[in-house]
Parts: structure tokens; C-alpha cells; sequence
């Protein structure tokens, strides 16, 4: 549970909560239109119905595959290979771990390979005065001038037991469903804090299969981490965002790291990965191992649904906004943009990311084959009278809960006030009020300390602010109305842009530090502060955080019902299907694979070739902009090198970073991005047009050779391979 939720459900039994949702249903169904014939001689193109139920596919629920239950019989199957034990301990103990990203050792001596993205804030918090490590690269030529990243650790996964009994032991016949969940939670939490002290290990109780299984992961932890190379942004990133989630690409996404022991000197691990001199070849069998964030795939429809109507439509608003907001603030304030730019880049990800999920929502071919997995999976429970009398209802319960949900959210996403898309100025005095009631109400406790630290020390850039500020009453007021008292409030007759002008002009109780930490010591004060964004929140809280606990409340009930309809599908299929990412360590499986797009071919390989091109192409582009050092490079440099690669492995966010691996277990890509195709991945795995995207292993070789002068970094790579 997130601070901000603590601060929240720590005033249910404080606050007097007005019960002012806003009512609202599902995005309308269109009325059936009535088929026209077609003229004769005219090819007629079926169009799968928005709610026609299709035949789901054998992997719809995906590959990412655990190590505690690797499908060796599918692999033989499919690839003629059975990986031993020790070598899916090898490629386990080979990978790591970042608390954004996957990583791996690559070397004896600690040598670690991700992505140049994964590493941009790295690349940033290694920088020295009058530096900027993002924008130029670094390449550290001796050991002793590779720079300690402060606060950067690695996790490597060392430990993993299945201790479903364990947690479910803990749950008893008669208990109530909230009962369940707290009983579970309290058992995963007790389970890991012993092992996390038995063993010396960071340990953690994760929940696969919504709750069908749990697993015991412990992981080792390595906080001296050091930048050995990056590469300069522009050839890091190149083509930008509009390259991003497409191919054909061509960027070295690529970075390294090195992990240093105890004593200072470069660690060495007992299992690394080798790097593959000859690459990979169209057709061949690739693995990646990687730490998948989160995926949706065993989401009942009507889940599914209410992601399509309110969330993606959300933060796809909200992303876009804001990253518009940030480009047009750096354009303003050049002398700015180092401090803004990962926002940005974090930010038109999102967008992408957002609206690649929306329209696979909005797929009838997508959406067909869930409703035919659901489907399935009821008939097969219908089929079983056990199964039934436990189960059976439980779909449409889902649904109901959705229903409740879809009335809560026009409240929560038009007065949500946290987090860095929204306006500080009223996030601040949001936060004030909190910190108020829980000091009059005798709440002295770590989260009220964390709470007065947090706001004596915040500070932010009212400038930036307040264009924040607009586009936040902007969005209540989509999802409000005019007409809602906080709309009205806000505006008070002027446009939102006035609006928040003054707003953050006249707040100076929040937006000054001194005046703050003077208001903090008379909590009273705060609660009869004339200050027009303290007096806006005070009346707009309450409604929120009624919406917010109803939801969680809702929530709580709804993950019950999905922990049991988890267990039921375990009853079902067992470990034939793959769970869910939790951003746990799995291996997913794929081939080198070129595919159709467009009326044309992607190829299964780009060059160095197609980087100038694209660069040419788009001659004065800082999207396409090259380094100095790429525009004119050596003789010895072979254009023809093969540089980005695509293959059909299931990926997704937080496998950024993942080695791509062949059968021998040596590395032959560096996975960082997925097609627009694959964006559907959130939810259903296909691999007729998605494709994962990787770094050939060759190209990072031929650029750090003769490019960079980098003959340290090959050598190492090279020596035992």
C-alpha cells in the first residue's frame, strides 16, 4: 500500500464523508446498424462484431514462464531442447535485477549489461559539477575511473520456494472474505521477515495467479554499483519517441555497470553470461530472461471493460497533457531541461504504452478471444458440481463490483490531487489538511512523522505549476462537468488558465517553505486558513477521499473474489498456463522472426547502414540527430553490422534490459522495447504481428571497438567466450 493511501485510510473513522459521487455508467453501446448489401463484384470484408466470442489462443495468457515451473516438456516439444536444472540456475543466478529494469553479469568481474534507458538516471546522478553524463555518455577507460552510482543496487535472485500451504494455512473455513485477504497478507508478510532473517536475504511472498499460488522469492543485494559506459542520448535514444514502440529501429540501447564487493574491488560472481561471437540467426530458438512488470491477462471481461472506459481513457489524458506541458516548459527554460527531461521521457512512454492498451481494448478480435476464454473456463467449472457450488457465481459478482466502480470514478479521477501529473500547489495543501486532522485527532505515528518531514522540506517550481494546475482543472472539469461545486469553486468564472494563475499567486501559505513550516505548527491554523488552495481542498478532500475508501473497499472485496476464481483456474489448468507478471524473475521463450506490417516486410535484422539513413532522412531533426562522433566514423567501422533485431518472445515493461539468450546460454540481444503491435501485450500474448526488440550483440561489439575505443570493455566480454 502506497504512503498517500495510508495518509488516506488512516481518516476513515476521523472524517465526516459526504456521500457526492457523480453517477456514470459504461461508454454507450451504439445501436446495430443494419447491413447494407454490397454492390455487385465489391469485396465484402468481414468485420468481427464488438461482441462476438471467438476461440482464445493456446498462449493468449502468455510465456513468461517461472523458474519454479519451467514447461521442459513444451520446450522439448518445440524446440528439441530440455534445459537441465543447472542450466536454468545458471541463466536464474546470471540475471539481476534494477529497481526500474532487468540486468545481468556478463563478466567474471562483475561486469553488468542493460539498457542505455535503464541507466539515464544513473547516467545523471554520476555526473559532476558542469556535466551532463546523459547528453555526452561516459566511458570509463581504467577500473579506478568507473563512478559509484549513489543509491543504485542490483537484486540478485538467489532463493525460491513454493509456500502456497504456508500462507493458505493461515486462512480457516468459517472466515470472512476481508477476513481471508488480511489473513493471507499477514501470513505472506510473517513468511518473509522470518526467511529475510534466517537467511540474511531481501525475501518477499509473491502471489501468482492472482492468488492461486504463492512463491518465496529471496533475493541478494548489491549496493556498490558503478558506471563503466554510456552511450551519448542521441545514439541511445535515437529516432526519440516517434521511434519508439516501432521497427524497423536502430539504436544502441545499451549501457554497463559493474558490481564491487565489500572491500571495494570488482565482485565476482559465480555465474555469468557468456556473449555469443556468431549472434543469432533468423529462425533460431532466443530466451529472455527479465523481471516483466505487471500484466492483465487472467482479468475477468468485465475487468477488462472498465479498463477500456476509465482508466486508459485517464491517464492517456493525463500523459499527453502534461508531456505537452514539459516540452513547451523546456523550450521556454533551456537551463532546465536536464531536470525535466527523464519526466519527459518517462511521461511520452506512458502515453504510448496507454494508448497501445486502449486499442487493444477496443480490438473485437482481442476482446473476442477473452470472452472466449472466459467462456471456457466457466463451462469447465459449470461442468464440475464441486467446482460450481464454489465458483460458479463469481464472474458476475466481478461484475457488479465493476459496476459500483464505474459510478466511484468520475469523483476519484476528477479530484485526485498526488503524484508529480498534478499540481503541487494543491497536492501541498491537500496534504496539510491531512497532516492536520491526524494531529487533532492524535494520530503521532511513523506515518504522520513522514508526513511533516515530506512537507518542511518540499519545494517545486511554481511556474511549471501552474500550467500543471490548468490542465488539472481542465480534467475535473471533463470529469465533473461545469456545473460541480469543485468546477465552480475553482474557476470561480474565469477560464482555468486565470484560474490557476492566481491560484498559485495567492497561495502562499503552501507554495512559500518558510510560511508552510509556520502553518504546520498550528495544525487549527491550516484548518482555518484563509489560503484559497487550502480553503479549495478543504471542501473537495472529503469527496475524495469518501470515492477513494469506497474503492478500496471495493477493491478488497473484488481481490477475494479474484483469489478464488484464481484457485478455481488452478483446479482447471494448473501450471499449464503462465501466470501473470509480478516483476518476478521469469524465461519466455521465442524465435528471430521477421513479420508483415504495412503491406511490406520488417525485416528480422537492421544495420548500421539503416541508422544514417534515417538520420539523412530526416536531416536537422533532433530526433534523428547523431553524436560527433557518429558522423564520422572509422574505416574499420562495418556498416553492414547487424544493429536492432526482432523475435517473438513475450515481453513487457520492466523486462527493459533483459538479456536475450540462446540455447548455449550466451547472449546475443539486449532486449529494450516492443513494436506498437505488441502493445496489446498487456493483456492477451500474440505473436502473428508483435515482436520484441533488441540491441544485436554484434552491434554493441562493433560500437564499443571502433567507435568508442572501448577495447576494455570487448576484451572483457570476449576473454572467456
Amino acid at each position: 500500500m502506497s504512503t498517500r493511501s495510508r495518509y488516506l485510510l488512516g481518516l476513515g473513522p476521523i472524517l465526516l464523508l459526504s456521500s457526492a459521487c457523480a453517477p456514470s455508467g459504461g461508454a454507450p453501446v451504439p445501436e446495430p446498424v443494419a447491413p447494407v448489401a454490397a454492390p455487385p463484384d465489391t469485396v465484402v470484408v468481414e468485420v468481427t462484431p464488438a461482441d462476438a466470442i471467438l476461440e482464445p489462443g493456446r498462449f493468449d495468457t502468455g510465456k513468461m514462464w517461472t523458474f519454479e515451473n519451467p514447461p521442459l516438456e513444451y520446450f522439448a516439444e518445440q524446440y528439441d531442447f530440455r534445459p537441465s536444472a543447472e542450466w536454468l540456475d545458471h541463466v536464474r543466478l546470471s540475471s539481476l535485477r534494477l529497481p526500474n529494469c532487468t540486468a545481468s553479469f556478463v563478466s567474471s568481474d562483475g561486469l553488468v549489461l542493460t539498457n542505455h534507458h535503464c541507466a539515464r538516471e544513473a547516467a545523471t546522478a554520476a555526473s559532476r559539477d558542469g556535466e551532463d553524463l546523459l547528453e555526452s555518455g561516459f566511458y570509463a577507460p581504467t577500473l579506478a575511473e568507473e563512478r559509484r552510482v549513489p543509491d543504485l543496487y542490483v537484486d540478485q535472485l538467489v532463493e525460491l520456494r513454493d509456500v502456497t500451504d504456508l500462507v493458505e494455512a493461515a486462512v480457516t473455513a468459517m472466515m470472512a472474505e476481508d477476513a481471508e485477504m488480511q489473513a493471507r497478507e499477514a501470513r505472506q508478510e510473517s513468511v518473509a521477515d522470518s526467511t529475510s532473517q534466517a537467511l540474511g536475504l531481501d525475501c518477499e511472498v509473491q502471489s501468482l495467479y492472482n492468488g492461486g499460488k504463492y512463491s518465496l522469492y529471496c533475493y541478494r543485494r548489491y549496493d556498490d554499483v558503478r558506471l563503466v559506459f554510456i552511450p551519448e542520448l542521441d545514439i541511445g535514444y535515437f529516432g526519440g519517441d516517434p521511434d519508439n514502440f516501432t521497427y524497423p529501429r536502430y539504436v544502441l540501447d545499451a549501457s554497463f555497470l559493474r558490481v564491487y564487493d565489500e572491500s571495494g574491488e570488482p565482485y565476482k560472481p559465480d555465474n555469468h553470461y557468456g556473449w555469443s561471437r556468431s549472434g543469432a540467426r533468423e529462425g533460431d530458438a532466443v530466451f529472455v530472461v527479465g523481471n516483466p512488470g505487471s500484466t492483465e491477462r487472467l482479468n475477468t471481461v468485465a475487468q477488462l471493460e472498465y479498463s477500456r472506459d476509465y482508466v486508459e481513457p485517464f491517464w492517456i489524458r493525463l500523459y499527453q497533457s502534461r508531456a505537452d506541458a514539459l516540452a513547451q516548459f523546456m523550450d521556454h527554460h533551456p537551463d532546465q531541461r536536464p531536470e525535466y527531461i527523464n519526466d519527459y521521457f518517462s511521461h511520452m512512454n506512458s502515453l504510448k504504452l496507454f494508448k497501445g492498451r486502449y486499442k487493444a481494448l477496443q480490438d473485437p478480435e482481442i476482446m473476442g478471444r477473452k470472452r472466449g476464454f472466459e467462456r471456457q473456463f466457466r463451462d469447465a467449472v459449470k461442468a464440475d458440481p464441486d467446482l460450481h457450488g464454489l465458483y460458479g457465481s463469481l464472474w458476475d459478482e466481478v461484475a457488479q463490483i465493476r459496476a459500483q466502480m464505474s459510478a466511484l470514478a468520475p469523483t476519484r479521477n476528477g479530484l485526485w490531487f498526488s503524484g508529480s501529473l498534478w499540481s503541487q500547489t494543491l497536492g501541498t495543501a491537500a496534504d496539510m489538511l491531512l497532516y492536520a486532522f491526524r494531529v487533532m485527532n492524535g494520530i503521532d505515528d511513523e506515518v504522520t512523522e513522514d508526513l511533516l518531514s515530506d512537507l518542511e522540506e518540499r519545494t517545486f517550481n511554481t511556474d511549471l505549476d501552474r500550467h500543471f494546475l490548468e490542465l488539472q482543472l481542465q480534467d475535473a472539469a471533463e470529469w465533473l462537468g461545469d456545473d460541480d461545486p469543485f468546477v465552480r469553486a475553482a474557476l470561480a468564472g474565469t477560464t482555468p488558465s486565470e484560474a490557476a494563475r492566481m491560484l498559485v499567486n495567492q497561495a502562499v501559505a503552501v507554495t512559500d517553505l518558510e510560511q508552510r513550516k509556520a502553518l504546520l505548527g498550528n495544525p487549527t491554523a491550516i484548518l482555518n486558513s484563509p489560503d484559497p488552495a487550502v480553503r479549495l481542498m478543504r471542501e473537495a478532500l472529503p469527496r475524495f477521499i469518501d470515492a477513494e475508501l469506497a474503492f478500496q473497499e471495493l477493491s478488497t472485496t473484488e481481490e477475494a473474489k479474484v483469489a478464488k476464481l484464481a484457485r478455481a483456474l488452478f483446479e482447471v489448468q494448473g501450471t499449464a498456463l503462465a501466470p501473470d507478471a509480478t516483476f518476478t524473475l521469469r524465461i519466455a521463450d521465442g524465435v528471430v522472426s521477421s513479420y508483415d506490417y504495412n503491406g511490406t516486410k520488417a525485416p528480422a535484422f537492421t544495420t548500421f547502414y539503416g541508422l544514417y539513413d534515417r538520420h539523412y532522412s530526416h536531416a536537422g531533426s533532433d530526433d534523428w540527430a547523431l553524436p560527433e562522433r557518429w558522423l564520422n566514423p572509422p574505416a574499420e567501422f562495418d556498416l553492414s553490422t547487424p544493429l536492432n533485431m526482432v523475435h517473438t518472445n513475450d515481453t513487457v515493461g520492466g523486462n527493459s534490459g533483459s538479456p536475450l539468450i540462446s540455447i548455449a546460454g550466451d547472449v546475443v540481444g539486449l532486449l529494450f522495447d516492443g513494436n506498437i503491435e505488441s502493445l496489446s501485450g498487456d493483456f492477451i500474448y500474440t505473436d502473428e504481428g508483435a515482436r520484441s526488440v533488441s540491441v544485436k550483440a554484434e552491434a554493441i561489439i562493433e560500437a564499443l571497438r571502433h567507435v568508442y575505443g572501448a577495447q576494455r570493455i570487448v576484451d572483457e566480454l570476449l576473454r572467456e567466450n
